[in-house]
């Protein structure tokens, strides 16, 4: 088990500062729509230091969530898409399940075989299971990698059936223009981490769910999310 995250020397509240970095990451916020957010319940504190906390506690948090169960039963839907940071594209690499779970994601300069296979060994060693099959869209480079690094696994590559890694690109982008854009390759995945895992959490998975069970999903979620931070439920 993971020590319990540590707010020493923070002159603000556990239940503040972790309130601030989930409605950073939870929403479509920019900084300063949290300070004005915080403002209205009468905290006082600047969009730097609610940016300071999400860095600092953001990642604290997403690693104490709690992961899904992988299986050799999943199908993972593989998918990249262009980021221009800087005026240089990079490819934002992503999986995702059968639900719309996230699994992983790498930021990578080229969109060829060779990102291709370390997306699919950074989500071997990630998952600890090959899935049941793979999905992708067209690009050759998919194939290429899937035969030299898990040459058994199903692989079905048809850009209509991709539509659920290509829809798991849209929250991000929402984001993306909010922030207008980021500042580096570093920040990218350093937000991607963060603000995936709490998605996760929240986004009740892709199957017909009644309003009283999505209710409570989501205050489960809150329960589980306030563990990770260490505050009282």
């Amino acid at each position: 088990m993971s020590k319990p995250v540590s707010y020493k020397r923070h002159r603000f509240p556990p239940e503040i500062i972790a309130h601030a970095v989930w409605l950073y990451f939870r929403f479509p916020l920019s900084l300063r729509l949290v300070e004005e957010m915080l403002l209205e319940r009468g905290i006082l504190v600047s969009y730097e230091t609610v940016r300071r906390w999400a860095l600092k506690f953001g990642p604290d948090y997403a690693r104490r969530l709690r992961r899904k169960r992988p299986s050799c039963r999943d199908i993972w839907h593989l998918d990249e898409v262009v980021v221009t940071i800087a005026g240089q594209k990079h490819w934002l690499w992503r999986a995702v399940d059968q639900d719309g779970y996230v699994l992983d994601e790498v930021v990578q300069t080229r969109r060829d075989t060779k990102a291709a296979k370390r997306l699919l060994k950074r989500l071997l060693k990630k998952q600890g299971v090959a899935p049941k099959r793979i999905i992708t869209d067209k690009l050759a480079s998919y194939g290429a990698a899937k035969r030299e690094v898990m040459p058994r696994v199903d692989h079905r590559s048809h850009k209509g059936l991709n539509n659920r890694a290509e829809n798991s690109h849209v929250p991000l982008r929402k984001r993306e223009r909010v922030m207008q854009g980021f500042r580096s390759p570093g920040d990218l995945q350093r937000f991607v981490s963060v603000f995936s895992a709490v998605r996760n959490l929240f986004v009740p998975p892709r199957s017909r769910r009644s309003a009283h069970a999505t209710h409570l999903h989501r205050l489960t979620a809150m329960a589980e999310w306030k563990s990770a931070a260490n505050i009282a439920a």
